[in-house]
């Protein structure tokens, strides 16, 4: 019996890519954490928010995701899964919501430079993962990505935001996974957790 066809869906920020270090070393380049500080995305986040310096850390967000996105790390094992996955015939597609430009700050292209550091990765190379360019959205709001995920036919999709896997809309029928690798193993969720990349091809029961 042929198997059942996979189409996975994986979320781009957070899940796709990390930036704990990134915003880590802006903050140090700006002067506004102690050098000592954890290289934490969210700690560095609740810091600044805590000393009101909310805008500081949006502004922030603008550099990282334009201006500096070439230097963002791709999550521990999550290139060479995808390239596993695409060669073992699933078909993949990256979906996320993120703005166009950044709220405050100078304006950069955020689509532009996600798409340009997917490309610095090998994701679109034959090569390399082999994605076509076509399988890319970044959609502007939370709804535009969910019809997404549906119109896509996902039978499965990644991603690290809870609100969007327990959204009301979204779609029936696809398994959701939460990407959460540092969380507590107890961590209760009404659907599947994945701590770690290279664990995606048993949970989709691809060998």
């Amino acid at each position: 019996m042929k198997p059942p066809r996979i189409v996975l869906g994986v979320d781009f920020d957070n899940t796709l890519v990390g930036y704990d270090r990134l915003f880590h070393r802006v903050a140090c380049d700006l002067g506004v954490i102690p050098a000592d500080f954890p290289a934490n995305k969210n700690a560095v986040r609740d810091f600044l928010n805590a000393n009101g310096k909310k805008e500081v850390f949006t502004e922030m967000q603008g550099t990282v995701y334009g201006a500096r996105m070439a230097e963002a790390e791709a999550c521990p094992g999550a290139m060479p899964t995808l390239m596993a996955l695409v060669r073992a015939g699933v078909t993949v597609f990256i979906i996320s919501h993120k703005t166009r430009t950044p709220m405050i700050g100078t304006s950069h292209d955020l689509h532009a430079a996600a798409r340009g550091w997917l490309e610095a990765q090998g994701v679109f190379h034959p090569a390399s993962i082999g994605l076509p360019r076509e399988n890319v959205y970044f959609e502007i709001t939370k709804e535009a990505k969910l019809a997404r995920i549906a119109s896509c036919g996902c039978t499965h999709f990644v991603d690290y935001l809870p609100e969007i896997l327990s959204h009301p809309s979204f779609p029936a029928g696809v398994e959701r996974l939460l990407y959460a690798p540092t969380a507590d193993a107890s961590l209760a969720v009404p659907y599947g957790r994945l701590a770690a990349w290279p664990d995606l091809p048993a949970r989709l029961r691809i060998a």
